[in-house]
């Protein structure tokens, strides 16, 4: 049964980012543990870290899920590793793709391995506002609602793309 409600923070900015992105959805969307209910268009923001890589392709997705927070997180790293990701030390370098649980339920977590709500997320744009598009009625797990998180953070510069993200579309 989908039980849990999650945000999900999808991103990419080399080897096709757009790309990247809606394929990696659509495999969000095509995992039996996972149904993705709602998703974001595409939105382009500048690198948080280093300056001297690409603009970021970023979507983020709500979704219905049976997966235990791990669970998910494990389910979100092994398909970053379909498409190659690579960690590294580099904080905030460039990525094939980066998958992000971004809430659970209102759950707060903190342990080694995940963090919820996500640590950053109350300071970046290009994870509040995609969220706002799908549920801006959204309360945070501090109980503020998500237009107050948006009027705190820096909006600098974010652009969506008119694209709308067909993931229902795919064959499993």
């Amino acid at each position: 049964m989908l039980e849990h409600t999650v945000f999900i923070g999808l991103g990419s900015n080399i080897n096709s980012p757009k790309q990247q992105v809606i394929q990696a959805l659509q495999e969000i969307h095509t995992s039996k543990e996972i149904f993705v209910q709602a998703c974001s268009h595409l939105y382009e923001s500048v690198p948080m870290g280093p300056q001297d890589q690409p603009n970021f392709i970023n979507a983020v997705c709500k979704a219905a899920t049976s997966l235990s927070p791990s669970g998910l997180l494990d389910k979100l790293q092994e398909i970053e590793s379909l498409h190659n990701r690579v960690r590294t030390a580099e904080k905030w370098g460039p990525r094939t793709l980066d998958l992000d649980v971004l809430m659970y339920n209102q759950e707060k977590i903190s342990n080694e391995r995940l963090i919820l709500p996500h640590y950053g997320m109350h300071e970046r744009e290009f994870v509040l506002i995609p969220m706002f598009e799908i549920q801006p009625d959204l309360i945070m797990p501090d109980g503020r609602a998500l237009a107050a998180w948006i009027s705190q953070c820096e909006l600098s510069g974010l652009k969506r793309h008119n694209d709308s993200v067909d993931y229902k579309s795919i064959a499993a």
